[in-house]
């Protein structure tokens, strides 16, 4: 039995095989090709009968009047006031997007200008220092210059015996130059620093000055705009209420005018609301 398949087997194989010139054409199996058929089939039929089933129905509606309970003059009306509130929206977001803009580069300027103070004052703190420890070098060297500068003029004296006791006018002559320099240079030293001292606090209140007139002058714009925009709103709401007026004078008077006149409402039919609401 094994060797009866395997011959179908290779029977087969050389029945699908077939030689085309330098191609091998290979045959499909038709009974795979059959079953993969049906099953197409089959899901197409269920697809069909699945929209069949779920397929609307018709829409039933109940005539109605088109149009809504407003009359011609009130749509009118509407329409005027959406008009006239759409112009005054648009305004104020062009004014809003103006602004906007305008206080965003005046930010940015601000920032750069602060970024740029604040680069200028590290500068000069760090020249100051410089300075600072430059001048306190050239003390330092200048007292140890004179400190031994003394100490020569000390060494230079003669020694002092019995006889000289007495006598040491040269000495405490030297001694008093040195300690009268040491001074005046502490005293000059402390007026540099309090003078330092004072040029600082004078900055701090200039700035915290200009910080002030900053924010004042934050405020009063904040406080114009506030004003402008109630203005502006004003103005629309005095608007509105002159057009409404103008309309109820309208229509007071077209309401009139049909009264007192009947004969030509033959040929005002478009005005009426039954026209308008269809």
């Amino acid at each position: 039995s094994e060797e009866e398949q395997s011959g179908q087997a290779s029977v087969y194989q050389q029945q699908q095989e077939q030689y085309v010139g330098p191609y091998v054409l290979i045959t499909p199996n038709e009974t795979r090709r059959n079953q993969m058929q049906q099953i197409a089939k089959k899901e197409l039929d269920d697809l069909e009968q699945w929209k069949e089933k779920h397929r609307p129905g018709p829409i039933k509606l109940v005539p109605q009047r088109l149009g809504g309970k407003e009359s011609e003059a009130q749509a009118r009306q509407n329409q005027q006031m959406m008009l006239m509130q759409s112009k005054y929206q648009q305004k104020h977001k062009r004014e809003e997007y103006v602004k906007a803009k305008k206080a965003a580069e005046e930010a940015e300027i601000l920032k750069k200008k602060a970024i740029q103070r604040e680069k200028a004052e590290r500068l000069e703190v760090k020249k100051r220092q410089q300075e600072m420890q430059r001048r306190e070098m050239f003390l330092e060297d200048q007292y140890y210059k004179t400190n031994e500068l003394l100490n020569r003029l000390d060494l230079g004296l003669p020694k002092s015996d019995s006889c000289q006791i007495a006598n040491r006018g040269p000495e405490s002559t030297a001694w008093t130059r040195s300690h009268t320099y040491k001074q005046a240079l502490r005293e000059d030293e402390n007026r540099r620093l309090e003078e330092m001292k004072q040029e600082q606090r004078r900055k701090a209140e200039l700035m915290e000055f200009k910080q002030k007139q900053e924010e004042e002058a934050r405020t009063r714009a904040r406080q114009n705009e506030q004003r402008s925009y109630l203005q502006s709103l004003f103005i629309f709401c005095f608007i509105l209420r002159v057009n409404n007026a103008f309309l109820d004078r309208l229509q007071n008077k077209t309401q009139h005018s049909s009264i007192y006149q009947p004969a030509y409402s033959g040929s005002l039919d478009y005005l009426s609301n039954d026209a308008w609401v269809s």
